[in-house]
C-alpha cells in the first residue's frame, strides 16, 4: 500500500516536516552531481557505520571526516537513490504533519532526530561490527509513524495499493500492516553482510516513536483519537 494522503487536517504549518524533506532533496541532487565514485565516498563519510559507531575498527582519515557520533545525524539526509527518496518523502509529507501539529516546531524537531538516532542504533546493534554506511531518513520517519498509530490509528488515508486502485483505509490498518512487513523482512535479513534495507532501523525507529509520543505530544491530544469520519457521524 503506497499511502497519498490523510483526512486529518491541522492547524500548524509543518514547518519543520517541509524543512527535512527540502534538506533531504537538496543533499541528494549533490550527492548525485557528484563525479562517479564520490557518491560511494559520500555514503562513507557521512553515513553511519556500525562499527566505527562501536569503535570495532579504523577507517583511513579520508574516509573518517567526522566524529562517528555525528553521522548518526547526518546520514538521516543521504538516500541511496530516487526511489528511496521519494519512497521516504512521500511517507513524511503526509504523517509527518500531523506529528508537527501535536507537537510543535521544537518538539517535533527534537522527536524526529532522537527516534532516527535510535534507529540507526538499533540497525547497528545487529551487527556491531559491519563497515556497511547506513543511510535514509526512514528511520526517523519510522518513529513518525509509530506515533501516528498511536494518536490517529482510524484516520483515514487514500492509499494506491497496485494492481487494485486507489481506496481509503484506516491507518491502523496501514501502519499495522507496514510494521508485520518490517518484522518478517528483517527476520529475514539477519545475516546479511552485503547491505540492502535497513530492516531493524525501521523497527527501533517505530518502537522509539510509540515509545517517546507521550513525552511529546501536547497534553489536551488524546491517543486513539476518532478519525473526522467519526466525529462527522456523530
Amino acid at each position: 500500500m503506497i499511502p497519498l494522503h490523510d483526512d486529518n487536517p491541522t492547524d500548524l504549518a509543518p514547518v519543520v516536516t517541509i524543512a527535512s524533506i527540502v534538506a533531504c532533496v537538496l543533499v541528494f541532487l549533490y550527492q548525485i552531481s557528484l563525479p562517479a565514485g564520490q557518491d560511494n565516498s559520500f555514503a562513507f563519510q557521512y553515513g553511519a557505520i556500525a562499527a566505527l559507531l562501536f569503535g570495532q575498527t579504523n577507517l583511513p582519515d579520508t574516509v573518517v571526516t567526522i566524529p562517528p557520533y555525528a553521522t548518526l545525524f547526518t546520514s538521516m539526509f543521504l538516500h541511496g537513490g530516487w526511489m528511496h527518496l521519494i519512497g521516504n518523502m512521500l511517507y513524511l509529507w503526509v504523517f509527518g504533519n500531523n506529528i508537527e501539529d501535536v507537537m510543535g516546531h521544537a518538539k517535533y524537531a527534537l522527536f524526529y532526530l532522537t527516534c532516527g538516532v535510535l534507529a540507526a542504533l538499533s540497525h547497528a546493534l545487529t551487527d556491531p561490527a559491519s563497515t556497511v554506511p547506513m543511510i535514509g531518513a526512514s528511520g526517523a520517519i519510522s518513529g513518525v509513524l509509530g506515533a501516528y498509530l498511536l494518536l490517529f490509528p482510524r484516520a483515514r488515508v487514500l492509499v494506491l495499493i497496485p494492481g487494485l486502485g486507489i481506496t481509503k483505509v484506516a491507518a491502523g490498518f496501514v501502519l499495522g500492516m507496514w510494521f508485520v512487513m518490517q518484522l518478517f523482512s528483517g527476520g529475514m535479513s539477519l545475516g546479511n553482510k552485503e547491505g540492502g534495507v535497513a530492516f531493524f532501523a525501521h523497527i527501533g525507529g517505530f518502537l522509539a516513536g510509540m515509545a517517546l509520543i507521550g513525552l511529546f505530544k501536547r497534553r489536551d491530544v488524546p491517543f486513539f483519537a476518532p478519525s473526522n469520519r467519526d466525529r462527522w457521524e456523530r
